[in-house]
């Protein structure tokens, strides 16, 4: 992937999470975080997990040494900042992602061709950032999927994310 490919896949996912969010606005309180038993519990947890992901991502790939005790503290920082339970409603969880987003953006805007190709440490092997910048995209956007599911779970209407709408709508 090149840097206009990678730029392009971010303007992507922010405008998918943004029409994620506006969807998820119609929901009360309590439908937004009602059990429905999937792998995150609720709207709101999937949510908080989405932005957990992109946040916790955009930290290890800043990290000029990310070594065990970095990833350590890492999931400390996550963990705390992302307790699902300290986002009761949309808007809450909209602040939140206004956060992440804003760095993700310079993040995004600074990577170059170059930046793309560096390797870095992943579990037991060296994984190219280019290549670990479509895995956070392509997570996000399972979920989102996720989070469509439940919208309809609890009678209401999911916003279209795919790829090809947003490319209409930026024409």
């Amino acid at each position: 992937m090149t840097k206009d490919d990678i730029q392009l896949l971010y303007e992507y996912d922010r405008w998918a999470n943004h029409r994620v969010f506006e969807a998820a606005s119609t929901l009360s309180a309590e439908r937004f975080t009602r059990d429905l038993g999937g792998s995150f519990r609720s709207v709101r947890d999937t949510l908080v997990h989405i932005i957990a992901g992109e946040w916790g991502w955009l930290a290890y790939w800043t990290e000029t040494s990310p070594n065990s005790a970095f990833l350590a503290d890492l999931k400390r920082r996550l963990d705390a900042q992302f307790n699902p339970e300290a986002f009761p409603n949309v808007a809450a969880v909209q602040s939140k992602w206004a956060e992440v987003e804003k760095e993700q953006v310079e993040f995004v805007n600074r990577v170059t061709n170059e930046s793309l190709e560096k390797m870095l440490p992943f579990r037991t092997t060296q994984v190219r950032l280019g290549h670990l910048m479509q895995h956070l995209a392509n997570h996000s956007t399972y979920h989102r999927g996720q989070v469509a599911l439940m919208m309809r779970q609890l009678d209401a209407e999911p916003l279209p994310t795919d790829f090809h709408v947003f490319l209409l709508e930026r024409l």
